[in-house]
């Protein structure tokens, strides 16, 4: 699982590092602010790999003294950052970018130039969301694609496939605002894309922070898991009733579970060590993730009259 997401994370870094440079040697050559914003746009996009990438690094940390459940939120922490990133800077450098050039237009040079690096650009950017899109495939199963980005716990390859994605409809911005410039002759038009490209940016990025803030708060495991541990916990002899089932993803791979159930009256301290010890391997057992279980004893919850707290 770890090297599938690497892997990704790998191909969009190399990808992203060549289109980088080959559009900032066309935008110094062209003089195109659409071109320029393109070029920001892919630095934002390789520094944010390097920052997956270490945040995967970082979050396989054994646990310690100071962090006893390990350091698995580190990649949520820079997924989030990652979503500010692309905001503040790719987002905000292309906004600008287009404002100034709204103001000041200018004529874009051996426009052929921008063809071929937009033309490269794409298949070079298409390859890695392919990839990402395959990878993302995977991993959701039989969900819907906007279910499997909200209930997905590993942000690392839904980033990687939002950045690729907001990459490609730059790239068909850029190109078809180059395309209308030389038809038209419209130089206000490479303002207009890099003020659209940087719009891209901002929705993708407000859409990663959204989806990477539950995690980073502490997110519940999936339903199914939760009815699921709830079933098993009934299974065990001397459990009565399961009173509640609290988890939360301590990272991509590690689900805290905590439960409160009541044992039955007859049952021995014996009888309720066994039960606690065989309800804990069953769950580790059926779900892969969960590495933390907390079981309580409490009595059934009752429902208390109208007024009484």
């Amino acid at each position: 699982m770890a090297s599938s997401r690497k892997l990704v994370i790998y191909a969009a870094l190399v990808g992203n590092s060549l289109i980088a440079l080959m559009k900032f040697v066309a935008a110094f050559i062209t003089g195109s602010s659409a071109m320029f914003s393109e070029g920001i746009h892919s630095v934002v996009d390789t520094g944010n790999q390097i920052l997956l990438l270490y945040g995967l690094k970082q979050s396989k940390k054994p646990a310690d003294d100071q962090f006893p459940f390990g350091h698995g939120k580190e990649i949520y922490f820079w997924s989030f950052i990652v979503a500010i990133m692309i905001f503040a800077v790719g987002a905000g450098i292309s906004i600008y970018e287009g404002i100034h050039r709204l103001g000041n237009p200018v004529a874009i040079e051996n426009i052929l130039i921008n063809y071929i690096v937009l033309g490269l650009a794409l298949v070079f950017e298409g390859g890695a969301w392919y990839f990402a899109l395959k990878e993302f495939r995977r991993e959701k199963g039989d969900s819907g694609y906007l279910e499997a980005v909200h209930r997905g716990k590993d942000p690392s390859i839904f980033v990687v496939l939002f950045e690729d994605s907001a990459a490609m409809l730059g790239l068909t911005v850029a190109l078809i605002a180059t395309a209308l410039t030389q038809l038209t002759g419209n130089l206000y038009l490479d303002g207009v894309a890099s003020i659209v490209i940087g719009l891209i940016l901002a929705g993708t990025a407000v859409w990663l922070a959204v989806e990477t803030k539950s995690l980073l708060i502490g997110e519940s495991a999936n339903n199914h898991v939760v009815r699921g541990i709830r079933k098993l916990a009934l299974t065990i002899r001397n459990i009565n009733h399961v009173n509640e089932v609290l988890t939360m993803h301590m990272g991509p791979d590690f689900i805290l579970v905590n439960i409160s159930v009541e044992f039955s009256d007859q049952a021995t301290a014996t009888d309720i060590e066994d039960a606690v010890a065989l309800l804990d391997d069953k769950i580790k057992k059926a779900y892969e993730n969960v590495q933390r279980v907390f079981i309580e004893a409490e009595a059934r919850h009752s429902v208390l009259p109208s007024g009484v707290k």
